[in-house]
């Protein structure tokens, strides 16, 4: 089903390209399979796998590597009944640039084994650099006609060459036949900030800049970079994050209700929000690099690359005018957590007394929503204490979506937009303008990066980020 209530997908060929990959042995195969288990795949489709001929695997070889991958990453395991018709489904072709000939054969001979109608979808799991060969092949033989093709982040490293491979990509597919992912939007917790804000009249006319003095979208991880250096020093953590998953996420915060759920009406809405963004004061900015990082194989001696970066954004539109959004996110920090937090505006509480052992966090009213599925939602408030005087505590209310529907109902990020992606549902893709303008407002702190400053493994970063969004404070370490 899509999110609009839609029947499930038509017949399909799902090609992956990057199939023995991380990303396809950690999250898209576990996904397929799940979604096949769960009864919500077509009911005819074909999986082929594809990779350049000097790392092809017979079919047979792909299928023990999915039957792998799926043992341990899915939810449901390649005991389950449904295997054997999942794993009939799957199957292997090569293809280099300039010669799809075995990519070919494969797709046409699976879509005669449907028969009947069959779309075509293909998934590129491969490193960005190989994005225009690939669209290339596919639209030289042909197969891209009437086809949908997801392309993984990050969709550039700067304006330029974002630009440069939308044209590409467009020269091949129509933007309506192109979803650019991003599986931060494939959680159920981010939509689920859609269903709180509008759907609750408790928070909705509280939803701006006369209530709210500030905003975080705070994605530390616990993990280093251990075995992606040539990619990370290549990256950094803006680029790996910040414009590719937290900058949707603030839209997702920051935009106006939409007329409905359509792809046109949310993404019409989320490029406001970053039409409205002013581009990057690096004044605003810290970069940090986590201690012993020069010293992980495949990272330069004097590598200048952010293993965590900081920024303060603003939405200069009648909404959020003069309210800073804090983004932070990094690699070997405390924790691992994915948390929106919005901070009220004060009354006036001078008539209240308050100990600072009752209010170790201060006088704070927040939402917290945690988005990391399956997600939680806490309201942080002021409450009297028990006792003859009438002083105040920290108190707080929590949603665990948990402990409050079935999980069971639960997909993965990946599952749920492989399936909007089926059914041609847009909705939580981003348009070639929504990917060009966020790297257009980047240019400052691209072009003019501040110094990288030292942080220790396990702390939440350098000392200056608590210069950086003050007078405020970050949620994060403080519970």
């Amino acid at each position: 089903m899509s999110r609009n209530g839609s029947p499930k997908p038509d017949n399909h060929v799902i090609v992956l390209f990057g199939a023995t990959g991380d990303l396809a042995r950690r999250k898209l195969l576990p996904g397929l399979f799940h979604l096949h288990a769960a009864g919500l795949l077509p009911r005819e489709y074909r999986i082929i796998g594809v990779s350049p001929r000097s790392a092809a695997l017979t079919t047979e070889q792909f299928r023990e590597h999915a039957e792998e991958a799926c043992s341990e990453f899915c939810i449901t395991k390649p005991t389950d009944p449904s295997w054997p018709s999942f794993a009939e489904r799957v199957s292997f072709a090569a293809a280099d640039p300039g010669d799809a000939t075995d990519l070919e054969e494969a797709v046409h001979r699976a879509e005669k084994e449907i028969g009947g109608p069959v779309r075509r979808l293909y998934h590129l799991a491969v490193p960005p650099a190989a994005f225009t060969s690939v669209v290339g092949n596919l639209g030289a033989t042909g197969l891209a006609k009437d086809a949908r093709v997801i392309i993984e982040k990050p969709f550039g490293t700067d304006l330029a060459s974002a630009r440069a491979l939308n044209q590409a990509v467009l020269a091949v597919f129509d933007e309506s036949q192109v979803f650019r992912i991003d599986h931060f939007l494939g959680k159920e917790s981010v939509d689920n900030v859609l269903a709180f804000r509008f759907a609750n009249g408790l928070f909705e006319p509280i939803w701006n800049r006369q209530h709210i003095r500030y905003v975080e979208i705070d994605v530390p991880e616990t993990l280093s970079i251990a075995g992606r250096a040539a990619f990370y020093d290549a990256t950094g953590a803006y680029r790996d994050m910040v414009v590719t998953h937290l900058f949707q996420v603030l839209a997702f915060v920051a935009m106006e209700s939409p007329v409905s759920l359509s792809a046109k009406h949310l993404r019409d809405e989320k490029e406001k929000v970053y039409e409205a963004l002013k581009p990057i004061d690096v004044r605003h900015v810290v970069r940090g690099q986590y201690e012993g990082y020069r010293s992980e194989p495949g990272v330069a001696a004097d590598s200048q690359t952010e293993t965590m970066v900081a920024v303060r954004a603003e939405v200069d539109n009648w909404r959020w005018h003069g309210v800073p959004f804090f983004l932070r996110s990094g690699k070997a920090m405390g924790a691992s957590r994915q948390l929106i937090t919005l901070g009220f505006q004060p009354p006036p509480l001078r008539m209240f007394p308050a100990h600072r052992k009752d209010t170790p966090y201060g006088w704070q009213n927040e939402i917290v929503i945690d988005f990391a599925d399956p997600g939680a939602i806490k309201l942080n408030f002021l409450a009297k204490v028990p006792g003859a005087e009438l002083s105040l505590g920290n108190a707080e209310m929590a949603f665990y979506y948990k402990d409050s529907f079935a999980a069971s109902n639960a997909l993965e990020g990946y599952e749920r937009l492989i399936l909007l992606a089926m059914v041609g549902d847009q909705s939580l893709f981003t348009r070639s303008y929504g990917i060009e303008r966020l790297w257009e407002i980047s240019e400052p702190l691209l072009e003019n990066p501040p110094p990288v400053e030292p942080y220790p493994v396990g702390s939440f970063g350098p000392e200056s980020l608590k210069q950086l969004i003050a007078p405020y404070h970050w949620h994060l370490p403080h519970v």
